[in-house]
């Protein structure tokens, strides 16, 4: 199994809640458990232009690409851009794509990055630059890859981005279980949002994502599931509020990839955010949803995919 990660995801932030060292905390979990070798981290290549302009605007693309933001820009993205910052979001959306390749030929793509789904057509937001979910997606359709694809959005925050850049396309269903009163305060209606209240715990989360991820899965029949495996669920989350607990996070993450592989729908994962006061709350959750993937795998897909 490989992982797909990146360097360059790691960019200088300063104190900023976002902690981007995560993600080669995660890398280096996986590989002192022995879950993967240093060898099975794939490095993938940045999106070309022209894919990045199948869903943003060539303006929003030049801006980044080119360094021409503004500070209304930098504004909405909560960032403060710099050509690091630029390369790790450009380079994400093309770990996003090779996840989705390598779980259209194995049954799962493990993307140690991505699910930046606060980003729209012309414009960023909330840590967002490019929608590397929504590039993947329309990309795989026009090569024929895929027909149908289901976004399944677990993250605190509800996927404003991704569900206004799929409002119009009924071959995407985009399922969101996030915090009601949170950010962002305008939320674009996904094909089905679960908005809920501050405080909710591992119980009536579970209830609620066993009872409508299999009527979903079922009645949209995707090829190709996205699973914005978002840590700031959790219980110790600096931004948001709702209370998931480290089993609690294991339980979810099985329900979700053994509800798509007893289907035989693949998986491609994007880690999405994880604001704890500890980092490694953060690093723990992300890489459990790597380790519970990869024994779901095993389980319905055998050794070998």
């Amino acid at each position: 199994m490989r992982i797909i990660f990146s360097a360059k995801y790691e960019v200088d932030l300063g104190s900023h809640v976002f902690s981007t060292r995560k993600f080669k905390g995660v890398v280096e979990s996986l590989i002192r458990s022995g879950e993967i070798a240093a060898k099975d981290v794939a490095e993938p290549s940045p999106a070309s232009r022209k894919e990045l302009i199948l869903v943003h605007t060539d303006e929003w693309v030049s801006k980044i690409l080119d360094g021409k933001t503004t500070p209304w820009d930098e504004a909405m993205l909560e960032l403060p851009y710099s050509p690091d910052l630029a390369a790790a979001h450009h380079t994400a959306v093309g770990g996003t794509i090779l996840a989705c390749r390598e779980a259209l030929q194995t049954g799962l793509g493990l993307h140690v990055g991505g699910g930046f789904h606060h980003a729209f057509a012309g414009h960023g937001e909330g840590f967002c630059v490019f929608n590397d979910m929504a590039v993947a997606i329309v990309l795989l359709q026009r090569e024929k890859k895929i027909r149908k694809a289901l976004v399944v959005d677990l993250d605190v925050h509800q996927g404003n981005g991704t569900a206004s850049l799929f409002a119009q396309d009924s071959s995407v269903f985009t399922f969101s279980m996030h915090q009601q009163n949170l950010y962002p305060v305008f939320k674009p209606p996904s094909s089905l949002d679960v908005n809920l209240p501050e405080g909710t715990g591992d119980g009536e989360y579970l209830f609620i994502l066993r009872r409508e991820l299999p009527k979903i899965l079922d009645r949209h029949r995707p090829e190709l599931v996205l699973f914005q495996a978002g840590a700031d669920p959790y219980e110790k989350d600096l931004l948001g509020g709702l209370k998931i607990t480290l089993k609690g996070f294991e339980h979810r993450d099985e329900t979700v990839f053994s509800e798509c592989f007893r289907r035989k729908i693949p998986v491609a994962v994007t880690l999405g955010g994880g604001y704890a006061a500890n980092l490694q709350d953060t690093v723990f959750i992300h890489a459990q949803t790597c380790r519970v993937g990869m024994k779901q795998h095993r389980v319905f897909w055998g050794q070998n995919g």
